[in-house]
C-alpha cells in the first residue's frame, strides 16, 4: 500500500536529499490513551512499543484523566518525571498526572484533568471560530467534553515545549480522531514550529451516514459533507474534523477506503495512508497456546450446553463475531441472517455454536445459568437460551429482536446454535470469566462482515491467533489482505474477503453461509493449512513492517514546519 502523497511532497521533498527528518520529540494525543474504550486503544498501545524503542522517552502520550481520585488501571503515576515542570504548573489550570502507560514499552503518559476549562468554553469556541471558522454552536453530547480535553492537551504540549524545548528541536504533535482537533489547531496557531499530524480513523460524517442506514459507497461521489452534516445534526463534529484536516501539516487516515471518504466528504485528500499494525507479543506460544485454547473451548461449549439444555461435543465448530454494538456497520445483522440460513443448509455435517461477543446494555450475570454451571447441565433449555447475561433493555435489543423474529431459539434439533455474550470480556464478567484474547483462541472461525469498517482490528487479531476469518472488502483490513495476495483472498488463505456493497446484503449472508459450510468440510490437513496461512498473513502486519509509513508522515510534516521557522 503506497502512501498518497500530495503536490507539496513531490515538489519540496524530492528536491532535497533522501534522508528523512526524524523528530526529536513526538507528542501523541487521543481520548483512548490509558482509556480502553475502542479500537484506537489497540492501535496506539501496540504501536507505542515500537515508538518507544525508536524514541526512548521522547515519545509522550496525552490522554484524558477520566478517573478522578480513582486509580487508572492502565497507568502508573511516577512523581519523579518532569519534577521542575510539575512545580511550574502548581498555580495553573493544568492539573496533570504524569507516569507510565502499563503496556509493552512503558511509554510516558500524561493524563490531563480538563474540567476547569469548561468555564472558558465560550471564549475558546469564539476564538476557534475567529481563527478557523469551526462551528461549535451546534454542539451536543460528547463534543464539549472532547473539546475541553483537546484544548487542555494542546496546552500541555505548549507548556512542555516552552519549558524544555525550543525552535532547534524537531517536534511533532499527532492527534487521533476529531476529539483532538481543537488542540491541534491551537498548536498550529500558537507554536507553528511544531509539526502537526491529524489521523482520522473514521470520519464522523461517514460513520453517521452509514449508521443512519443511508447508502454510503454508491453515492459517495454525490454527497456534500457539509450538507449531510446539517441533515444529520453533525455540524460541530464535522466542522472541527474538516478544519483540522485542512490546516494541519499532515492529514492521514488508516485505509484506502477511508481515504476516498475523506476526499469526498471533507474536501481534503489525505497526505498518507497509515495502516494499523499490531504487536503479537500477547499471543501465547507452543504448549501454552494449546492449553489455553483447550480450556477456553471447554468453557464456551459448557456455557452453550447449559443454556440450551443440550450436550454439545468438543467436535463442534465454534464461530464468533465481535466488536462494537453497531448493528449494521459491524455486520451483526448479516451475521445473524447467515447463521439462520445455515440452520437449514443440508450440506452442513457439523454442529456449530456461533457466539456474538458484543457489549450491550448489560445487567447482571444470569443466576440460573450460574447455578446450572455449578451443578451440572440440565436436559431442558433455560429461558432465553441464547443469552449469557440479562440486559437492561431486553425488549428493545436488536440482537434478541432479530433472533426472535427468525425463530432462532436454539432448539435441540438445530445444527446451529447462537449465543449472545453482551459484555466486555475482561476476565471478570461472572459467566465466562475469560479475557477477550482467550475467547479468540477458542474459535475455529471468526466472521466480521462489516459494512463500515475503516480498518478492522478484530480480523487482524483473529489471524494473529491462527484463527481463519471472514471479512469484507468494505473493511480496510480486507482490502489490505487482498492487496497482499494480489487477488481476492479465500478461506484457504486464512481470510475470506467477501465482496460487499450498499445493496447486496442477501448475497453476503449466503457467501458467509457457504464459506462456513466449506470450512466445516475441511479435513485436518486443510484446517491446519488455513490456520497456518492466517498466522503468516498476520506477521505481515506487525508494526515493524508498518512503522515506515509513520516515518514518512513525520518527515512530511516536519519539512512543512521547517518552512515556517
Amino acid at each position: 500500500m503506497l502512501p498518497i502523497v500530495q503536490k507539496f511532497y513531490k515538489e519540496v521533498v524530492q528536491d532535497m536529499d533522501n534522508n528523512k527528518l526524524v523528530p526529536d520529540y513526538i507528542f501523541e494525543s487521543s481520548w483512548e490513551v490509558c482509556n480502553k474504550v475502542g479500537g484506537i486503544y489497540t492501535v496506539l498501545s501496540t504501536r507505542a512499543n515500537t515508538l518507544q524503542s525508536m524514541m526512548k522517552d521522547h515519545v509522550i502520550f496525552i490522554g484524558p484523566d477520566c478517573w478522578s481520585d480513582k486509580p487508572c488501571p492502565y497507568f502508573n503515576e511516577d512523581t519523579t518525571l518532569f519534577t521542575e515542570w510539575r512545580k511550574s504548573l502548581a498555580n495553573t489550570c493544568l492539573k496533570l498526572k504524569i507516569g507510565r502507560w502499563t503496556i509493552p514499552g512503558s511509554p510516558i503518559a500524561i493524563l490531563v484533568d480538563f474540567n476547569c476549562f469548561y468555564e472558558q468554553k465560550d471564549d475558546i469556541y469564539s476564538r476557534l471560530w475567529e481563527l478557523y471558522h469551526v462551528d461549535s454552536l451546534h454542539s451536543y453530547g460528547d463534543y464539549d467534553e472532547a473539546s475541553m480535553f483537546s484544548y487542555a492537551a494542546g496546552l500541555v504540549v505548549e507548556s512542555f515545549y516552552n519549558f524544555y524545548l525550543d525552535i532547534t528541536k524537531k517536534v511533532v504533535y499527532h492527534g487521533n480522531e476529531w476529539m483532538t482537533g481543537l488542540g491541534l489547531l491551537y498548536i498550529n496557531h500558537k507554536i507553528p514550529a511544531i509539526a502537526t499530524i491529524f489521523t482520522t480513523h473514521a470520519t464522523s460524517i461517514g460513520r453517521s451516514i452509514a449508521g443512519n442506514n443511508k447508502p454510503l459507497y454508491d453515492y459517495l461521489f454525490a454527497y456534500n459533507g457539509d450538507q449531510m452534516a446539517e441533515e444529520l445534526n453533525m455540524q460541530s463534529k464535522h466542522s472541527i474534523e474538516k478544519q483540522t484536516a485542512l490546516n494541519v501539516d499532515c492529514f492521514t487516515t488508516v485505509s484506502e477506503i477511508t481515504a476516498k471518504e475523506c476526499a469526498e466528504l471533507m474536501d481534503k485528500p489525505v497526505d498518507f495512508v497509515l495502516p494499523n499494525g499490531f504487536e503479537n507479543d500477547f499471543v501465547p506460544r507452543g504448549a501454552a497456546f494449546t492449553k489455553k485454547r483447550k480450556e477456553a473451548r471447554k468453557k464456551l461449549l459448557e456455557v452453550a450446553s447449559c443454556l440450551t439444555g443440550s450436550t454439545i461435543g468438543d467436535d463442534a465448530l465454534i464461530i464468533a463475531t465481535s466488536g462494537r454494538y453497531e448493528f449494521r456497520n459491524k455486520g451483526i445483522d448479516v451475521f445473524i441472517e447467515a447463521m439462520n440460513r445455515l440452520r437449514f443448509d443440508n450440506r452442513l455435517d457439523k454442529n456449530i455454536v456461533a457466539f456474538i461477543e458484543v457489549p450491550a446494555w448489560v445487567g447482571n450475570p444470569r443466576q440460573d445459568l450460574l447455578d446450572r454451571l455449578a451443578n451440572g447441565n440440565g436436559d431442558i433449555p433455560l429461558e432465553y437460551p441464547m443469552l449469557t447475561h440479562w440486559l437492561n433493555n431486553m425488549n428493545e435489543d436488536k440482537v434478541l429482536g432479530m433472533m426472535n423474529y427468525l425463530g432462532m431459539h436454539n432448539a435441540a434439533e438445530d445444527k446451529v446454535k447462537v449465543v449472545f455474550v453482551p459484555c466486555y470480556l475482561t476476565g471478570d464478567d461472572g459467566i465466562l470469566n475469560l479475557s477477550y484474547y482467550d475467547v479468540v483462541l477458542a474459535n475455529d472461525l471468526c466472521v466480521y462482515p462489516s459494512y463500515y469498517e475503516p480498518w478492522g482490528y478484530t480480523p487482524l487479531e483473529a489471524v494473529a491467533f491462527k484463527v481463519p476469518c471472514i471479512t469484507t472488502d468494505l473493511a480496510g483490513f480486507g482490502l489490505w489482505a487482498n492487496s497482499v495476495k494480489g487477488s481476492n483472498c479465500n478461506i484457504e488463505d486464512g481470510v475470506e474477503v467477501i465482496h460487499r456493497t450498499d445493496y447486496n446484503y442477501s448475497e453476503v449472508a449466503d457467501a458467509i453461509k457457504d464459506t462456513v459450510v466449506k470450512f466445516a468440510s475441511f479435513d485436518d490437513v486443510q484446517v491446519k493449512r488455513s490456520r497456518s496461512n492466517a498466522d503468516k498473513l498476520s506477521k505481515k502486519a506487525l508494526w515493524s513492517k508498518f512503522i515506515t509509513y509513520y516515518e514518512d508522515a513525520y518527515d512530511f510534516a516536519l519539512r512543512k514546519a521547517e518552512l515556517r521557522k
